[in-house]
């Protein structure tokens, strides 16, 4: 469980004596529940494809559709955040992402390819606002010298999230339905495409229960108020202020787009690349066990990130990380066998602090422009749909070969940490204080 920030150390919040251990510890729910639904995707893909007998194009499209939500749906996420609060924002998105589960459900039910698609926007346009909310409130309330520790904590449970969704999909879409049991390539009749349609409405029926749930929760739960210096202030005062005068974000932005390149390309390419002769010679199924086993590598990196960073300057931790993510994946490049499975496996343990760290320091010292900059920041997460650039150049210069394009990311990623990261034009912390409730709209715990 996350630790309890005492009064003393709290930061942000020290002349309160806000407790935010039980809030942290729900936060980490939310990271689990869009950890689970965008891996459930990975399923999804496979199952969609036998049902609507698509066109790898628009296989791809549906992956596509999912990040370009976040493009689409960032900016106006922070303004809502503006307008109704953190707390209120949260709600919210969990009640669009449920929205978005039992529109799936409709889906199905007709079944109709062009609703799924609509409706997987919805669930992505859910997250991207539970993003923009969360990642900040997370790095914002408590000690900052130990804000890339908390993210990274909470981060962990969206890992266990990742690890959990495939087994959850696998077990009641893949193995309820006449395409995910059968051998590849077999013709489904019309009849046996319906039935397998509607093997999805129970686990989105099930997705869309439990975020209605959480929304309750949340909205009566007491979440400690964000610091003034962090809330939202006139737009006159915000006319004053620029978010391109913060080189730690300038430079942020692009190092969650490059670095979601290499993680998604690694994700969507690990299966294809172990199951080959000279690699690890698996069938797609047993590649699929060894996938398990990156994820897994993420959420124990993160845990193991959390508690180096009590320690240790959150940019150097990310200099390390991205040192040892570059030299497994030229491994990688270059080796065959086990060795060239392993090393790109142990990718996902260097990966695991990446996206919470890069967040953390792109957001340090932005004071009222938090919620912009952290917009700008999820927005970036788009860069997931330019996996298709690596699949380029493996059709061009083959697999193995491409992975040499997440070694480029890894040194974008080693350039943030060392110079990229270093903040300009930062808002003193210590000019952060609680805010009282009515001027939040959030409740404030003691």
């Amino acid at each position: 469980m996350p630790p309890v920030v005492s009064s003393a150390n709290a930061g942000h919040t020290h002349a309160s004596g806000v407790r935010y251990g039980p809030a942290l510890t729900l936060l980490a729910s939310l990271f689990f529940m869009w950890g689970f639904i965008t891996v459930i995707n990975n399923t999804l893909l496979p199952h969609l494809r036998s049902v609507f007998d698509l066109s790898y194009t628009q296989t791809t499209l549906i992956e596509s559709v999912w990040f370009i939500a976040y493009f689409f749906a960032s900016i106006p996420s922070a303004k809502l955040i503006e307008r109704i609060g953190y707390q209120k924002s949260l709600v919210t998105g969990l009640l669009i992402m449920a929205v978005g589960a039992l529109g799936m459900m409709l889906a199905a039910s007709i079944p109709s390819y062009g609703v799924t698609l609509v409706m997987l926007f919805v669930i992505a346009s859910g997250i991207t606002l539970l993003q923009v909310a969360a990642n900040p409130y997370v790095v914002v309330v408590g000690s900052p010298e130990t804000a890339s520790s908390r993210l990274n904590l909470v981060q962990a449970m969206n890992s266990a999230g990742t690890m959990l969704a495939p087994l959850f999909g696998a077990y009641l879409i893949l193995g309820r339905s006449k395409g995910g049991t059968s051998a590849t390539g077999t013709v489904l009749t019309e009849a046996e495409r319906l039935a397998d349609a509607q093997s999805v409405i129970l686990p989105y029926g099930l997705v869309a229960a439990a975020l209605i749930v959480l929304a309750v929760i949340i909205a009566r739960f007491p979440l400690p108020a964000m610091g003034s210096s962090n809330s939202r202030v006139a737009k006159e005062e915000r006319k004053q202020l620029s978010l391109w005068k913060h080189r730690n974000l300038v430079f942020g932005i692009p190092a969650i787009f490059i670095y979601l390149i290499a993680e998604i390309g690694v994700a969507n390419l690990f299966v294809n690349f172990v199951s080959q002769p000279e690699i690890a010679n698996l069938t797609y199924e047993q590649a699929g066990r060894y996938l398990t086993i990156l994820w897994g590598g993420m959420m124990v990196g993160r845990f193991a990130g959390s508690a180096i960073m009590q320690r240790f300057d959150a940019a150097k931790v990310l200099a390390v990380f991205s040192v040892g993510a570059f030299v497994v994946m030229m491994i990688t490049v270059v080796a065959s066998g086990p060795i060239a499975m392993w090393s790109l496996i142990l990718v996902g343990l260097f990966h695991s602090i990446m996206f919470p760290t890069i967040f953390t320091l792109g957001i340090k010292g932005l004071g009222p422009l938090t919620e912009e900059g952290s917009g700008l920041l999820v927005m970036a997460i788009a860069g997931g749909a330019l996996v298709i650039v690596q699949g380029w150049i493996a059709d061009h210069y083959g697999l193995q070969n491409s992975f040499l394009l997440t070694a480029a990311c890894e040194l974008y990623v080693l350039f943030y940490a060392l110079w990229g990261s270093r903040p300009t034009n930062a808002v003193p912390d210590r000019q952060a204080a609680p805010l009282p409730e009515a001027a939040t709209g959030e409740a404030v715990s003691h």
